[in-house]
Formats: C-alpha cells, sequence, structure tokens
C-alpha cells in the first residue's frame, strides 16, 4: 500500500553548524529515500531551534560590532533557517535519490504559517531556542537584552520565546500543487515562519511554532494518509527511565489524553509529539499518526515498531 505521508524531522538532529548539518542531513536521507524509494509519496517538515538560535545570535552580535550590519527580526532569522536547512536537505534527497536512480523534484518551500495575535502563547513564552549558557551568562542576556531565559533539562539555560499555535499555512496551495504532481517537498520548516494577519498583509511575529503540531497542519491540510512524528527514541513510553517504564505500540485518542493527564510527557520533549499526533489523528476518521525514530520509520508503517496513535 502507497501512503502520502508527512515526515517531521527534528531540528536537534541537523547539527549545530553548517559543515555538520551537511555530513547529518546524509544519513537522514536515507531512511526518507527508503519510504520513497517504497512507493509512499514524502513531504517532509523539519525543526530549527537550535539553527534559528544560531542565526540570531550572530546577527545580533554582529549588529552590536559593526554598525554596518542591521539587527535582524526573529521572523526573518526563521526564514533564514528555513532556507539553509532546506538547501541541505533537498540536496541531500536529491542525491540519494538519483544514487537509486529515482528521478523526482524535490523543492523547499519558504513557508508563512498563520497564528492568531490574541494566542496566549505571546503572554508566556516557552520554546526553548538556540546555544546553551551558563546561570550566569543567562542573567546577562536577560539584563542586556531582555530575554526570557529558563534553565533546560539539566543542559544550561536557553533563551525561550512565544509558541503560538498553527493555524493555517499561507502558501498550502503551492504545497498541494507540488504535491499532487509527485514532487518530494519541505514546507512547514523550524514549524513555519510565524504571521498574524492584518487585512491582505501577513506580518512575521517573533515566536517559534512547534514543528510537530506545524507539521500536524500541513498533514491534515494535504490530507495525509500517515504523519510520522521522529524522535530520538523507537517508541513513546510511560513511567520513563523508571522500573515500571512501559513502551507503548498503539494509542487511541483517549489512551493518550489519559496518559497526558497523568503527567507522563515532558513538556519540553514527548508531551508536543504526542498532542500534534492526536490533532492530526482526530482531524479525520483513518488517519493514522506514528511516533518512532528515523531509523524506524518505514518498519513503524509496517506495523512492526513505533508508537501509532489512532482514531477509532
Amino acid at each position: 500500500m502507497h501512503d502520502k505521508i508527512v515526515v517531521a524531522l527534528g531540528g536537534n538532529a541537523l547539527g549545530k553548524t553548517p559543515q555538520e548539518q551537511i555530513n547529518l542531513v546524509k544519513n537522514t536521507a536515507k531512511p526518507i529515500v527508503d519510504l520513497i524509494q517504497h512507493g509512499h509519496q514524502v513531504t517532509l517538515a523539519h525543526g530549527n531551534g537550535p539553527q534559528v538560535g544560531m542565526i540570531n545570535l550572530a546577527m545580533d552580535t554582529a549588529s552590536k560590532t559593526a554598525a554596518s550590519t542591521p539587527e535582524m527580526p526573529f521572523p526573518e532569522c526563521g526564514a533564514m533557517s528555513q532556507g539553509y536547512i532546506g538547501y541541505h536537505l533537498q540536496n541531500a534527497i536529491r542525491e540519494e535519490m538519483l544514487g537509486r536512480n529515482i528521478s523526482k523534484p524535490v523543492a523547499t518551500v519558504v513557508t508563512q504559517v498563520i497564528v492568531d495575535k490574541n494566542d496566549e502563547a505571546f503572554v508566556k513564552p516557552t520554546k526553548p531556542i538556540g546555544a546553551f549558557y551558563t546561570e550566569e551568562e543567562a542573567q546577562e542576556l536577560i539584563t542586556e537584552k531582555g530575554f526570557d531565559m529558563v534553565e533546560d533539562a539539566g543542559r544550561g539555560y536557553r533563551r525561550v520565546v512565544p509558541s503560538p499555535l498553527p493555524i493555517d499555512v499561507a502558501e498550502k496551495e503551492v504545497v498541494k500543487t507540488l504535491v499532487d504532481n509527485d514532487c518530494i517537498v519541505i514546507t512547514v520548516g523550524g514549524g513555519g515562519i510565524p504571521v498574524v494577519k492584518d487585512g491582505n498583509k501577513l506580518i512575521g511575529v517573533p515566536a517559534v511554532i512547534d514543528k510537530d503540531f506545524a507539521s500536524s497542519k500541513i498533514a491534515e491540510i494535504l490530507d495525509a494518509d500517515y504523519l510520522i512524528i521522529l524522535t530520538a527514541v523507537e517508541k513513546v513510553a510511560i513511567n520513563f527511565g523508571t522500573k515500571n517504564e512501559k513502551w507503548l505500540d498503539k494509542l487511541t485518542l483517549e489512551e493518550a489524553q489519559q496518559y497526558i493527564d497523568e503527567g507522563h510527557f515532558a513538556p519540553g520533549s514527548m508531551l508536543p509529539k504526542v498532542k500534534a499526533a492526536m490533532m492530526f489523528a482526530s482531524s479525520k476518521k483513518g488517519r493514522k499518526a506514528l511516533i518512532t525514530s528515523l531509523e524506524k520509520a518505514e518498519e513503524g508503517i509496517e506495523g512492526k515498531t513505533g508508537t501509532l496513535i489512532i482514531n477509532e
């Protein structure tokens, strides 16, 4: 069976420097092209947390030291990250496909994702981006730049920005047309450039949309059969890291909600993935969301592994 699939790739899997990213995407391309080779129609989304933070910090630092360098607003940094990540991904996928005698066009669409200007996320920033800092460095950034900083999973302090929910994708007709013509499309990169509507204008706002929620939205728009949300582990677990740890093969929407209510999933890691999977699965009967690792995506579709969230 050939499925229409949206694959959501994490930004942390793409490296912290351009050279590291070029090397990593070569490996990333292989399991993605496996799916394409098996006849599935694949659309790719990706995160950009480390990359957009790096670009923003670099531009900010440059503007402070060189008068000729302008300050770069956050939406523009998001657009830059979409372009440069997409450039590396599309080249790696193209090369991998040609190496297997598969000839399909692959392209990145710089994508704006519409959010509600009254989204409560703008009041309480929660999305970690960019580099890790010591407590002292974080305090300096709070004082000097007015950043919101939080301690992130014991690894240090990071800047947090608002993370509003996606309402719609501005370029959805472009993406649909490309997908309908059997193109491999890289879209809603980093969750998309967050914009609010003002009459006929779309205005960028300083925020990062969670890439899993944006992937769920574009999968819904494309009427995909599967949303595959990639993570570092093969399956979702409850009681993770304890002696009662249990890996989950399949979840109904009701079971997933129960586990969320019981606090089983960490807000910064698995919780948005499970919520995004539920959003997609609940949008129409028969839609399936799979959470698994990149290497296991094909096996997951075959029902051999991963955590499947379904709308029964």
